[in-house]
């Protein structure tokens, strides 16, 4: 049963704690199990918000497939040398770490962050930079994952890290399905902006669209059939084309669509040409994703129509 350890340091933020504690708590209650550590440099550690957390006096034993996530704190403070040689060492063993806001100072303090990306709250951004030269700090991002060392921007963005990385151990589905558990609407991945697609048409409870749309976004470039769709969110047709609209304003083939468009323009961002962009994400030729472009520089699509 992987372990998942919280470094709690004096001052810490109760919200980089508890979302993505209860990301790996709901994780367990379906099935997917964890064991939750916390661990300090002495007793009791008094949060920001107030409240005394009790810690650990050992560290468990750490296996690669283990996590030692450091959640963020108000002020100043610094890390002990025996916490910062652990982090260091699980990582140098297979592990991996994480942090949430300020507890990028964590990683860079134990020599994590040299010559990775990373990031942290926008407030402390320019401080982490300046603190940790040889780091590259990624700004206007919810996390950033550089081998196996995995920062977050602050606050609530703990809770898409920890979602990433149930997702990226069980599978979106899985994810989706802690997502739903904790009633958090929108699952916000690490490097898309928040008018993305995938967030964009998120925000609803309809758990047989949310199937349908795991498959879409992890299988955008196949060839997928409305009745294959149907199958896999156990509906019919037409109460799935029914269900989808409503809560997206979108039919699936629309979504997928979209889908394929936004991956379409990031090659063509990085200087990949139309046609190339076109069939590496799926279509059969670039005219449907030049007449997507245009429709999309005409019109930008707003949530909630229905297309």
């Amino acid at each position: 049963m992987p372990k998942v350890v919280f470094l709690l340091l004096p001052g810490v933020h109760l919200l980089d704690l508890g979302g993505p504690a209860q990301v790996f708590s709901s994780a367990t209650a379906l099935g997917f199990p964890y064991t939750l550590h916390y661990v300090g440099e002495g007793g009791t550690v008094p949060s920001h918000q107030g409240l005394p957390l009790a810690t650990e006096a050992e560290w468990p034993e750490l296996d690669p497939d283990d996590l030692v996530l450091v959640p963020g704190w108000h002020g100043r403070r610094r890390m002990g040398p025996e916490a910062a040689r652990r982090l260091a060492a699980h990582h140098t063993a297979g592990g991996t770490v994480a942090s949430v806001c300020a507890g990028a100072d964590a990683l860079g303090a134990a020599g994590l962050l040299d010559g990775r990306r990373c990031t942290t709250h926008h407030e402390l951004q320019d401080w982490l930079a300046h603190r940790y030269p040889k780091a590259t700090v990624v700004r206007d991002i919810l996390f950033v994952v550089d081998d196996r060392v995995i920062t977050s921007a602050g606050i609530a963005s703990g809770t898409d890290l920890a979602l990433h990385l149930v997702a990226q151990r069980h599978g979106p589905a899985a994810a989706a399905r802690v997502a739903r558990a904790m009633v958090v609407y929108v699952r916000r991945n690490g490097d898309e902006p928040q008018t993305s697609v995938m967030l964009r048409h998120r925000a609803h409870l309809s758990d047989a669209v949310h199937r349908v749309q795991d498959l879409i976004d992890a299988r955008f470039h196949e060839p997928l059939t409305l009745a294959g769709l149907a199958a896999h969110a156990d509906v019919s047709t037409r109460t799935l084309t029914r269900r989808f609209v409503a809560a997206t304003g979108l039919t699936p083939l629309r979504y997928q669509q979209e889908l394929r468009a936004e991956h379409a323009e990031r090659l063509i961002a990085r200087g990949g040409t139309v046609e190339a962009a076109a069939h590496a994400v799926g279509f059969r030729d670039a005219r449907m994703l030049r007449r997507l472009r245009a429709r999309a520089r005409a019109t930008p699509p707003q949530p909630g129509t229905t297309l």
